[in-house]
């Protein structure tokens, strides 16, 4: 059985969805858990109170990852209320699709590179900073990144540089045994857009039409691959990027 115990993991973007999911995996294999919002701090309180309930330590700090000092001051906290930071997920990010390339605005492009893409850059970074030696990083990217899909542009664009950063990271840090991987997961059901019942219909059909298990990923799907990422079975793969999809082709 894998164990986290006597482990600090921080996962930001953690009040819901697959961070959420993620961080209370974390939660009932030992660790002591960081969490990480923006602006939903009702939803963070309550996984917060979950993962207490679990008999680990628990602790939730605001911090807007497009802000290089707020990503800066969520690891200094962190650092000081554990001593120290085993494995760091880079989860935080927002997405938007349907929208073609001909419609994008300035705007819309700067807030998905702001967050996705500097938000991710700038969390790596301070996890390579701070993590402990033989420690975790692992970058929450999307099936984006590998299968070019219609209305997706920018924000698959946006989940491309950190899933390169990976690749790189991993070749600088890895020789105090520090592993960074990528998590590549297919559209995920009840998260992120497709938390709401019905949403996105069309959509939905033609992610389903597209894989041969006939569904979407589930948050605990990319909790298992997450799990597997932050233990010791993990401990000599690096720079890895690994696709939870169900054979999906796009």
């Amino acid at each position: 059985m894998n164990t986290l115990v006597n482990k600090v993991a921080l996962i930001t973007g953690s009040g819901r969805g697959l961070g959420k999911a993620i961080a209370e995996r974390y939660a009932a294999l030992g660790a002591d858990i960081v969490l990480n919002y923006s602006k939903d701090k009702s939803s963070t309180d309550q996984v917060e109170s979950n993962i207490r309930a679990m008999g680990v330590k628990v602790i939730s700090i605001q911090a807007d990852v497009s802000k290089v000092e707020d990503i800066k001051r969520l690891f200094a906290e962190a650092k000081r209320a554990f001593g120290k930071i085993d494995i760091v997920v880079a989860n935080a990010g927002i997405e938007m699709v349907e929208t073609p390339v001909t419609e994008f605005t300035e705007e819309q492009f700067d807030r998905l590179f702001s967050i996705n893409t500097k938000g991710a850059y700038f969390t790596m970074q301070q996890a390579a900073l701070n993590v402990e030696d033989n420690g975790r990083i692992i970058y929450i990217a999307s099936s984006t990144t590998a299968f070019p899909v219609p209305g997706m542009a920018v924000y698959g664009g946006s989940k491309t540089t950190p899933r390169y950063l990976v690749d790189v990271l991993s070749k600088e840090i890895g020789y105090r045994g520090v592993t960074v991987n990528s998590i590549i997961p297919f559209a995920v059901d009840h998260s992120g857009i497709f938390a709401e019942e019905g949403s996105y219909p069309e959509l939905r059909k033609s992610l389903l039409d597209s894989c041969p298990m006939g569904r979407l990923a589930e948050v605990e799907d990319v909790a298992n691959a997450a799990e597997f990422f932050a233990g010791s079975l993990s401990s000599f793969v690096n720079g890895q990027h690994l696709l939870v999809n169900g054979g999906a082709n796009q």
